[in-house]
């Protein structure tokens, strides 16, 4: 049995290469023929650039970070030191990301 899938030419310019290429197959109704739609991605679209991070603080195990539309606490720690530490430890983070947002809150407004 012969499946005919259409392909654009960069998905297949892509294919050539060898790289990975995600997408879905569907069934046109008009022609029979299989269609292969290519996910395009953002970070491979011209002119796409990452959004940038600004670093508000660093956090004992971690940094808190805000982009244009998003704040970002990230923290990281170490399995060996047990579930109690780890949650005392996630209880100062959470303090510090606090106080950092409120400093910056306060450097924002205009005392007279």
């Amino acid at each position: 049995m012969i499946i005919k899938i259409e392909i654009n030419d960069e998905t297949w310019a892509r294919l050539k290469k060898g790289e990975y290429v995600q997408g879905s197959l569907h069934l046109d109704k008009g022609t029979g023929l299989k269609l292969f739609n290519r996910h395009i991605l953002k970070s491979r679209m011209p002119g796409y650039v990452r959004p940038a991070y600004k670093r508000i603080a660093e956090l004992d195990n971690g940094y808190l970070k805000e982009s244009a539309t998003l704040i970002i606490r990230r923290e990281a720690f170490p399995k060996r030191l047990g579930t109690a530490r780890i949650m005392s430890q996630m209880d100062r983070g959470n303090e510090q990301a606090k106080n950092a947002l409120i400093d910056r809150e306060l450097d924002k407004i205009e005392f007279c």
